[in-house]
This record gives structure tokens, sequence and C-alpha cells, in this order.
């Protein structure tokens, strides 16, 4: 068995987002990167599935040299190798088609990714990638079992659960619950220098969309206090303050 498994590299959740350019750039200035939650426990199922010597596991990153260190913590984590496809992911779709030009150079029995990335937030990739290649794309999944040639997906839809059923190749997006995120040990740290990464040059593509600002939520407001026994004044305020009622 073989798994590809997409990683995103993305600021640490606890990072002051701020903007350059005239609000038309990211300020990368003193931010520290990690692998995108989502994708790492991707990784982490996959890794599972693949324990016992039933297969490996190959990590990809499209990005550039500065992401080196983001990937390596995913062979610490217990990838078997990784590929970074050697430039910036200016948007879902561009990232898409690298990773599906990739695949079709390897027979991948799966492919995993994150639900989203935790900077961007759009939950595309996974879907793309499953249109370029032409096989099943399963969005949002919180379990995943697979016996070799068919696998079993579990997520959670309105008022309920559906669980799929895949046979051949597929692309699936996993969220919380799918596994429980591993924490690389000193063995992990030490193999994962060695471990194969290699560097593919990207393909070529029409850019179709492109950012043109960014912009920070609003400042909090201040809050009013109203005692409990002054609902009258409450929904005053509501109706001709706040206007929501």
């Amino acid at each position: 068995m073989k798994i590809l498994v997409c990683i995103s590299n993305v600021p640490d959740t606890t990072t002051k987002i701020t903007f350059t350019g005239d609000n038309t750039q990211f300020n990368t200035a003193g931010v520290q990167y990690i692998v995108n939650p989502y994708d790492e426990i991707a990784l982490s199922r996959a890794i599972e599935l693949c324990e016992g010597g039933k297969g490996t596991v190959t990590v990809i990153n499209v990005g550039e040299s500065q992401t080196e260190p983001t990937i390596r913590k995913a062979l610490a984590i217990g990838a078997d190798e990784a590929v970074r496809i050697n430039a910036a992911p200016r948007d879902a779709y561009f990232t898409a088609y690298q990773i599906a030009e990739y695949a079709k150079t390897a027979d991948f029995d799966m492919i995993l990714c994150g639900r989203e990335s935790i900077d961007y937030n759009g939950a595309q990739v996974a879907a793309m990638i499953g249109e370029f290649l032409g096989i099943p794309s399963i969005s949002i999944i919180k379990k995943l079992e697979y016996d070799g040639s068919t696998a079993t997906l579990e997520r959670e839809i309105e008022g309920g659960k559906e669980v799929i059923s895949v046979s051949g190749k597929f692309v699936a997006s996993c969220s919380e619950g799918t596994a429980e995120p591993k924490i690389p040990n000193m063995r992990g740290i030490m193999s994962a220098r060695t471990k194969p990464l290699s560097v593919a040059d990207a393909k070529e593509i029409e850019q179709l969309s492109s950012i043109l600002h960014f912009e920070t939520p609003p400042p909090r407001g201040t809050v009013k206090l109203v005692p409990a026994e002054e609902t009258a004044k409450l929904v005053d305020l509501l109706h001709n303050e706040a206007k929501v009622i």
C-alpha cells in the first residue's frame, strides 16, 4: 500500500497576523511555521494504516525551500519519504494541480490531506485533486478503514453520519477524529535527517485567481452590562442601538 499525504506549511496558531504592501501580502517577518494541524491528522492516520510493514507514506508539499523544516517535521512524525514541489502555492487550483501531476508519476492507493489549511480555510484542494486525477474525492471524513482494496469512510452529515465504501484509488480530506496527531520522538527526529526529500519543478498552469487585498477583522467594541432586572433597557438597546431586533 502506498499513501500520499499532502501537507501545508502554515503559521503557528498563536501568530499575530499582519500584512504588508498596502495589505496585499502576508507579513512573514518573525512568523513560526508548522505542519497544518488538519494535515497532521491525515498523516497520523496514514502512518497507522501502514504500520507493521503494510505500506509506505510519502508526504508532498508545494512550497519553496523555507518549507523544508516543516517537511522534516512530517518525516520525524513517521513519513517514509517526502517531495517538495518547488513553487509558491499561489492558490488552491495551482496547488492541487501540482500534487495531481506528481501523483500521476507514482501508483498511490490513496491521497490524504487535511480538511483545510488553517491560514486560508479554503477546503478546496482535495476535491480539485480528485477532479484532476479523475478519481473519487470524499470531503471532511471522521473515520477511515482500509482492507487493501476497499476503503470505508465515515463523515458527519446533517442529522447523522454517512458511511461510504470506495474501491480503488481515492482522495479524502481528514478532520478531527480520523486519528490523534502523533508527536515525533527522538528516534524519529534523528531519522528524519536521512530520509529522502526530493525536489521537483512545478508544472506550468494558467493562473485563474489572485488575491486583491487582505483585511483584518475590526477591533471588538466595548461591552455594555445590563442588570438582569432591567430587561426593558436591554430590549431597547438591542432594538435601537444594536438594531438586531
